[in-house]
């Protein structure tokens, strides 16, 4: 069953495993407003605390965008100045953390425009699959604004300071194709067969052992800190020997069917 969030501009539902987030704002091409980094917020409370969820797919409503940035219309109330912005920040920060340390493993289904603020949500994505048609950019340099770390250390991360210059400076956008060569999205898919890819892949993750899942997504995120924890991860890793589903999958490859995971 569908729930809405935000007035019904963030929709949730939940199935097999697989948590879906969907950007409701298709007449403003999913543009965010702080409303919905609220909704978004709480989804992601609700679907941290379903053990039966164990990866989410975000997209957008309609084809014509992932999430096209942020609502424009309310930069004039919100984001007119400095002080604005900081206001506009906090918030909007929880939101923003929420995804960032989002323990699951996050999927991006993108279509259509993915842009300025949209680009940083799928950025914040595990992974990131598109379809064919999709566009990128950064429009900040030609709406006479900047990008703050932690979105500009998120695209370094993924396509080397050099790409995110072009981006960042020019504010032109990409296509898909150009968006797979440097690494922002995965993978670029044939529109009508995107769904059908996404759908794979989450599914393939929520048949996982969910504590591994969990366990190498923090490794990777550990990884790419400059001072990542190797102590936790291997004491993590060796958590992962301890657990029943570790007993379980044993058992299940030995007599050849498929295994029945705890989470524990």
């Amino acid at each position: 069953m569908t729930k809405e969030y935000a007035d019904g501009k963030m929709l949730a539902d939940r199935a097999d495993g697989i948590g879906r987030i969907t950007f409701n704002q298709p007449e403003k091409r999913n543009a965010m407003s702080v409303g919905m980094w609220y909704g978004l917020e709480e989804i992601l409370n609700d679907f941290a605390d379903d053990a039966e969820v164990r990866v989410i797919v975000m997209a957008g409503a309609g084809d014509k965008a992932f999430v096209s940035g942020a609502d424009i219309s309310q930069f004039e109330s919100q984001r007119a100045s400095g002080n604005a912005q900081l206001e506009y920040d906090r918030l909007t920060s929880a939101g923003r953390a929420r995804l960032a340390a989002f323990p699951k493993p996050v999927i991006a289904s993108i279509r259509g425009f993915c842009l300025g603020g949209g680009l940083g949500i799928a950025m914040q994505a595990d992974i990131r699959l598109a379809a064919t048609g999709s566009a990128y950019g950064i429009p900040a340099a030609k709406l006479g604004i900047a990008y703050g770390y932690d979105m500009v250390a998120r695209l370094v991360s993924l396509v080397g300071q050099a790409h995110a210059r072009v981006l960042l400076y020019g504010g032109e956008r990409i296509d898909a194709a150009e968006a797979e060569r440097i690494g922002l999205i995965n993978k670029c898919i044939p529109a009508d067969q995107l769904d059908a890819e996404v759908n794979k892949l989450a599914h393939s993750i929520a048949n996982n052992a969910p504590m591994s899942v969990l366990t190498m997504k923090r490794g990777v995120n550990e990884v790419m800190k400059p001072d990542g924890d190797r102590a936790m991860i291997d004491a993590a890793v060796a958590a992962c020997f301890d657990t029943e589903d570790y007993r379980e999958g044993r058992t299940a490859f030995m007599e050849k069917r498929k295994p029945v995971w705890k989470g524990r």
